[in-house]
């Protein structure tokens, strides 16, 4: 079996993590852009930052065997910085249009202040403008009422639910997340969010329909196999491999669209996907 990571920090894993995912079957990685830990003070340095997802962070993970893609984005918690988010927001549309860029994000609240709601509605825009998928996180307090608003501010916005992906979700906002028809993505740590157990029991209820997971894995406590090892525990409780494989590879390409992700035709053949000449 293959597998996509479809949100992980790459910029904070050491190379050998590369290897060790290609060794467990990971053949495609998304980085969304995220806050590196340190808050950042000016918005060049954002620039720099966005530059080395686009160009250098593929180089890197090519040469252990996997496909890099990105999410571009002020992150929630740097919204709030009125020093950045403005110049921050304002050289996003150009980068946007790289080739290797996927999407937006990821965007959405933290502490859901009126800054961060300010800035998601701007990369709202911004994705509907350039027809790219967005991603939403969700924040780690209140979770439950930030993903309410999160919807309904998309609600409000007109956008497509099945082009935003509502991040970081757990029991608590899984069954609201699909009953609006949104796409929605599950974060499996050590200690945080879900366990792999945790994902496995919303799986088994709630099955494959617009459903991700990802390891997001970072500068914290994190897991950088925890996509293959989570779909290992799935296969060991029951689930149809048809259905695991659809949750780690097909989902994510019929999300963000297969053509934009651009796999490189070895890894079609490796996967069984390519055409006959």
């Amino acid at each position: 079996m293959l597998y996509i990571d479809p949100h992980i920090h790459c910029v904070s894993r050491v190379t050998d993590d590369y290897r060790r995912m290609f060794e467990l079957g990971v053949r495609a990685v998304i980085e969304p852009a995220f806050w590196l830990g340190q808050p950042r003070t000016h918005a060049g340095t954002f620039e720099d930052y966005f530059r080395m997802l686009l160009d250098w962070e593929p180089q890197r993970a090519a040469a252990k065997g996997i496909h890099h893609r990105c999410l571009l984005a002020l992150n929630p918690k740097e919204a709030n910085d009125e020093r950045i988010a403005d110049a921050v927001i304002e050289m996003l549309p150009e980068l946007l249009r790289h080739p290797n860029v996927l999407g937006v994000g990821e965007t959405g609240y933290d502490e859901i202040t009126p800054a961060e709601e300010k800035a998601m509605i701007a990369h709202a825009n911004m994705a509907r403008d350039l027809g790219l998928p967005l991603m939403v996180h969700t924040p780690h307090k209140d979770k439950a009422r930030g993903t309410l608003r999160t919807m309904d501010v998309m609600a409000d916005l007109g956008m497509d639910p099945g082009r935003v992906l509502i991040d970081h979700s757990t029991e608590e906002t899984t069954k609201q997340i699909l009953d609006r028809g949104h796409w929605c993505g599950h974060t499996v740590y050590p200690n945080t969010k879900l366990t792999p157990e945790r994902f496995a029991n919303l799986f088994l209820e709630f099955g494959c329909e617009r459903m991700m997971v990802n390891s997001s894995a970072d500068w914290g406590d994190s897991e950088p196999l925890n996509v293959p090892r989570t779909a290992a525990l799935l296969e060991r409780r029951g689930a149809r491999r048809s259905d695991i494989q659809r949750l780690v590879w097909d989902n994510i390409l019929d999300f963000y669209g297969a053509e934009r992700f651009a796999l490189p035709q070895d890894l079609l053949e490796e996967r069984g996907l390519a055409v006959p000449s």
